[in-house]
């Protein structure tokens, strides 16, 4: 199996989940605060449909939640070796510009991570 075959390559490259061809998401809207939630209705590539039903993407929000943990450990962590002392509003401001600029990928991975616990790598289509 070769990288381009993993479920992390299309998570790590916001791949479709069944071809790793097609874009989840379109090109250069990741930190455009009005498109960053943008998603593609289908594969451009091989047709899967991204969202098969209403609501799937409820799900991606308990991965949003770890994926937030794991920063606000990371960062609890940092700071900790940076910093004789870490203070609480230094970690809380340091906590909300992170945050918030971390918020469209973290958004983006969530989603990605969610529709790869469900669909399974077909290859890409033959014509």
């Amino acid at each position: 199996m070769s990288w381009k075959e993993t479920k992390l390559y299309s998570i790590v490259n916001m791949k479709c989940p069944r071809c790793h061809e097609g874009d989840l998401f379109p090109k250069g809207t990741l930190f455009k605060v009005q498109k960053f939630a943008d998603m593609y209705e289908t594969c451009p590539c091989c047709g899967l449909h991204y969202e098969p039903e209403p609501g799937y993407y409820y799900g991606a929000m308990f991965v949003s939640y770890g994926l937030t943990t794991a920063v606000v450990i990371g960062l609890w962590l940092l700071l900790d070796m940076l910093m004789d002392e870490v203070t609480m509003t230094a970690f809380i401001i340091s906590l909300i510009v992170v945050l918030l600029l971390l918020t469209p990928l973290l958004f983006r991975l969530s989603r990605a991570i969610w529709i790869n616990f469900f669909v399974s790598y077909k290859g890409v289509p033959k014509s």
